[in-house]
């Protein structure tokens, strides 16, 4: 027979459904929300994400594309133009990195005021091998013209956004484009890409925010300006006001989350652990850049303890880290930050914009010890 104990009363607000009115979503967000995906924080156990956890984000629809006519057209400021097939491809040299992705927007909806968009708490993160080709080898190919400054990148993905008509694209300058680790991407954990994730070619950009690596890859282009498109000018800035231009949004900035703890309430994700030592584990990131420490703070970040990190990662992946807490009957929230090798720490407070962009605020974790 199963001994059943009482429940701990977990904290509500507003009408005692756990919503206050600034916790309610429209229906875009969830529209958006039930489009996309993101990775529960369990998920952070393992080095490489599954397939079907890793964080998801669809700008416009899942286009079809039969791959066995599909080519990547290689042109504008070339020698020699190409039209390569997915064979083609797959017959260049090939190339394995284990890259921790996110998205952007993640940690938009802890803002305050919340911008209105794809509603992400924590978890449009995830960590993948990708396989591909180096792009830098199809643009030698290619012959690129000493004029090119920038590579243009179109995927099949079509949509409205801004009130215009686009589709999806976005530019990398010439340097960073060709450096040795940009791929042009046909697998995922060992296996073809999944419709979803950019069947069957995306570009793959290490270190950088996820919206850089185009899925459904149509077509590849040198160019001798800045390209000015949507997903360049007008989204994806770091702006306090619609009406400034604001700095690119790029590389991605450190940050650190746990596994939280213990069993979750079902409607509050609020954790109930046992009282004694705990182990918290996780994992730590910072694009291009190393992790060199990560914090851990049992009091709502009013003093930190250092955590152990594991020995290090791959290049361009999550680093994981575990410290063993005390923990003592009552509430507590948890919090986790982490330091890169340039000395940027997350902050406690998360400085505003208007589109809720490269958000790393410290992660809280609400925690009843029994």
């Amino acid at each position: 027979m199963t001994q059943q104990t009482s429940a701990p009363r977990f904290r509500t607000v507003g009408d005692g459904t756990g919503l206050s009115a600034d916790d309610t979503f429209t229906r875009e967000e969830l529209q958006l929300a039930s489009r996309n995906r993101g990775m529960p924080l369990e998920g952070l156990r393992y080095a490489v994400t599954p397939t079907g956890m890793h964080y998801l984000l669809v700008h416009f629809d899942i286009p079809e594309v039969d791959a066995t006519s599909w080519r990547l057209d290689v042109g504008g400021l070339v020698s020699k133009p190409l039209s390569l097939s997915l064979d083609e491809l797959r017959d260049r040299p090939a190339v394995t990195h284990t890259v921790t992705m996110e998205c952007a927007g993640n940690g938009r909806a802890l803002l305050n005021p919340r911008p209105l968009s794809q509603p992400w708490l924590l978890e449009a993160i995830g960590t993948a091998d990708w396989t591909g080709t180096p792009l830098r080898g199809i643009l030698d190919e290619a012959g690129v013209d000493s004029q090119a400054v920038e590579v243009l990148f179109t995927g099949r993905d079509r949509g409205v956004q801004g009130d215009e008509v686009q589709d999806y694209q976005r530019s990398l300058t010439l340097d960073e484009a060709t450096r040795g680790e940009v791929l042009l991407a046909y697998e995922m954990n060992g296996e073809p890409l999944q419709p979803q994730h950019g069947y069957p070619v995306r570009l793959l950009v290490p270190g950088w925010y996820g919206m850089t690596s185009v899925k459904w890859l149509d077509r590849v282009d040198a160019i001798s300006h800045h390209f000015d498109g949507y997903q360049m000018e007008r989204s994806y800035r770091y702006r306090q006001s619609a009406d400034e231009p604001g700095e690119p949004v790029e590389l991605i900035r450190v940050r650190s989350l746990m596994v939280p703890p213990g069993i979750p309430d079902f409607m509050t994700r609020a954790r109930l652990v046992s009282a004694g030592r705990v182990e918290l584990i996780g994992r730590a990131w910072a694009g291009r850049l190393g992790i060199s420490r990560v914090e851990v703070s049992a009091d709502e970040g009013s003093s930190w303890s250092d955590a152990k990190l594991d020995a290090r990662a791959p290049e361009f992946a999550w680093r994981r880290w575990s410290f063993e807490w005390e923990a003592s009957a009552g509430r507590h929230t948890l919090c986790v930050r982490a330091t890169d090798t340039e000395g940027n720490v997350q902050p406690v407070e998360q400085p505003w914009n208007i589109q809720g962009m490269g958000n790393n605020m410290a992660q809280r974790v609400e925690v009843i010890v029994e």
